[in-house]
């Protein structure tokens, strides 16, 4: 896999950003010294990077969030520290991008720097499986709002259509043709297709650029 200095996932509310940016810090971990995963979801506060601190950092991997992440203090801040993400170049960048285009404006101030450097992949992360991304033009749709709202191109697509612990293996085949009409609209690849580990194995008979991951589930929340 090419891993690029600087890899962010985007996409729809609840497609999977932020399960798939953490298992990607993981792989990425494997193959680089010094690797960080930022959380710049300022507008989700249930499901956030922060929920896996303990495993990130189990493995070396860096955690950059917000200091209200996970906390009863509702207030959209942006972590203090997520410039070093821009600043270190020594660093492997994994960036969970807020969801649709309210999430993605929070991206804009490192634009023009992440542009300038030019060592960035920006991943459009879909599920057919989700209300409002069931259908090739109400996706297209929400990638054409994130660009316009963060100021960068997508540069591939990661198929995680997927119905949680449910997903079949068919489940994932039927979603192949809808991914790759998004793939052939937009004009980039469809780099990867996620697949929960224990069902990998029978989708990479019939797919190429198969990706195993762990699902990460969210804490509980207590009221």
């Amino acid at each position: 896999m090419d891993f690029k200095r600087i890899t962010l996932f985007s996409g729809h509310y609840g497609s999977g950003k932020t399960n798939l940016a953490v298992n990607y810090a993981m792989l990425l971990r494997k193959e680089k010294e010094n690797v960080a995963i930022a959380d710049l979801d300022i507008v989700n506060p249930y499901f956030r990077t922060k929920d896996s601190e303990d495993e990130l950092k189990g493995v070396g991997i860096r955690l950059i969030s917000s200091e209200f992440a996970n906390s009863n203090v509702d207030l959209p801040a942006l972590p203090a520290d997520a410039y070093t993400m821009i600043d270190d170049k020594s660093m492997y960048a994994v960036v969970d991008v807020g969801g649709d285009d309210r999430g993605a404006l929070a991206l804009g101030r490192y634009t023009d720097a992440i542009k300038a450097e030019n060592n960035f992949e920006m991943l459009f992360v879909i599920n057919k499986y989700r209300p409002l991304t069931r259908d090739v033009k109400s996706t297209i749709r929400v990638m054409e709002e994130i660009e316009s709202a963060c100021r960068i191109r997508f540069t591939g697509v990661v198929n995680n259509s997927n119905l949680g612990m449910e997903t079949t293996v068919e489940d994932v085949l039927e979603t192949v043709e809808y991914a790759e009409e998004i793939s052939k609209i937009a004009e980039i690849p469809v780099k990867l297709t996620s697949v929960r580990r224990d069902i990998s194995g029978e989708v990479q008979k019939k797919l190429e650029n198969v990706w195993a991951i762990d699902i990460h589930f969210k804490r509980e929340w207590s009221i």
